[in-house]
């Protein structure tokens, strides 16, 4: 059966289905399919989503089953429990564990090539749960990770310096979560080291951070879930894979060695393209980070062993 230039979305929620939508937006894809457990809620959404087609481009979109992963070039994991108001992130690993326990095996038997993108919650630890259950398949296999924080932190400081958002280069690494760090070390406007560009003091790079780092609390906290940009970071994901892009992004993947951190997977910059994972990034950071790191990297680790 020919690949087409199709996703398969796992999960017909606010975050499958806004991700299936942005991809729409985009015209990126020949065809979507959304699985779903719930009949009737996928069979809505893909009609509703149909219905935008016209409007946009042509993508097929069709309620689909673990078939339609023969021909596909991704598969986006976004089902699972979602994070409620007042959970962390971590919280959620025992129920998100069984279920990609289950979907996995399924997903690689009808397709042993396609690129999993992994964005149920918590992405880093399932990521690697998949990682451990098909090791030869690790630059296959990829969190959205970082990408939606990076995001964040890149808007606010953009707002901060009166300059365009896509000017502003800024990591957040590590987890995608309570122990995530910036990468202030690396951070540049238009090749301009951020301090050269405009000082930014100490308070007011620690209230941009948090604002960065707890704003997925604040939007459940005010609209129960976040699922517009996560929907655009995976058709980003999707563009640098299904066009072989090589676009560089802050994917979670597994560590060998980097910076002193081993088997686990959290996040740090990547070249991405059609094979999935082309190539890993290690940038120059400072000696703080580089602590950081290894310290949301022990966090998850622990978090791994509460799945074993």
């Amino acid at each position: 059966m020919e690949i087409k230039n199709k996703v398969t979305i796992i999960g017909a929620g606010m975050v499958g289905s806004t991700t299936a939508y942005s991809l729409i937006a985009a015209n990126i894809t020949e065809e979507i399919a959304l699985i779903d457990l719930n009949q009737k809620l996928v069979k809505s959404q893909v009609m509703d989503l149909q219905h935008s087609v016209p409007l946009w481009g042509y993508t097929r979109v069709k309620v689909g089953n673990y078939t339609d992963i023969k021909d596909s070039k991704i598969v986006a994991i976004t089902c699972g429990v979602s994070q409620k108001s007042g959970d962390t992130r971590l919280d959620l690993v025992k129920k998100n564990s069984a279920i990609i326990k289950e979907i996995v095996p399924k997903i690689f038997k009808q397709n042993p090539k396609v690129i999993v993108v992994v964005v149920t919650n918590p992405v880093d630890v399932l990521t690697h749960q998949i990682v451990k259950m098909f090791p030869s398949k690790k630059n296959q296999i990829m969190g959205s990770g970082t990408i939606l924080d990076s995001a964040r932190f890149r808007f606010l400081l953009s707002q901060k310096l009166k300059v365009n958002p896509l000017n502003v280069h800024a990591y957040i690494v590590g987890e995608h979560g309570d122990s995530e760090l910036p990468l202030w070390s690396t951070a540049d406007v238009g090749g301009t080291p951020l301090d050269k560009f405009k000082k930014i003091s100490t308070a007011e790079k620690k209230k941009i951070f948090n604002q960065t780092k707890n704003a997925a609390y604040t939007i459940i906290e005010g609209k129960q879930a976040t699922y517009y940009a996560i929907g655009a970071v995976i058709t980003q994901l999707a563009k640098a894979i299904l066009f072989d892009r090589k676009t560089v992004l802050p994917i979670s993947r597994l560590f060998q060695g980097e910076y002193g951190i081993s088997d686990i997977c959290l996040s740090l910059p990547a070249v991405i393209g059609r094979q999935g994972i082309i190539n890993k990034i290690n940038p120059e950071i400072s000696a703080t980070e580089k602590n950081q790191l290894k310290r949301s990297a022990q966090k998850l680790k622990k978090a791994f062993q509460s799945i074993k």
